[in-house]
């Protein structure tokens, strides 16, 4: 079973940029289609971008198309999320899933999450 955790996360201005990491262990991560999700304050958990198990194809929430990134290094077991220009509606707990991709990541396993704070 992989065990997956997240860095990366904290406070930034809005406009400003963050690189989360997610690193697996306890598994090799080239077995697995991997993908960010998050959940802000009073909402459900909703995908925000995936990629499949050679990085060959993406997949994007619109409101995050052309600001965030996903990008895999598989010989490190890590998995990025660039995010760039960001708003205050960017705030959520950010959380790494491995999984099977159909269109998108359907996840099997979660990291713990970490928090991004976007300030106006």
């Amino acid at each position: 079973q992989v065990q997956l955790v997240e860095s990366g996360g904290g406070l930034v201005q809005s406009g400003g940029s963050l690189r989360l990491s997610c690193a697996a262990s306890g598994g090799t991560l080239s077995s697995y289609a991997m993908g960010w999700f998050r959940q802000a304050p009073g909402k459900g958990r909703e995908s925000v971008a995936g990629i499949t198990r050679n990085g060959g194809n993406t997949d994007y929430a619109n409101s995050v198309k052309g600001r965030f990134t996903i990008s895999r290094d598989n010989a490190k077991n890590t998995v990025y999320l660039q995010m760039n220009s960001l708003k205050p509606e960017d705030t959520a707990v950010y959380y790494c899933a491995a999984g099977r991709w159909v269109g998108g990541v359907v996840p099997n396993y979660w990291g713990q999450g970490t928090q991004v704070t976007v300030s106006s």
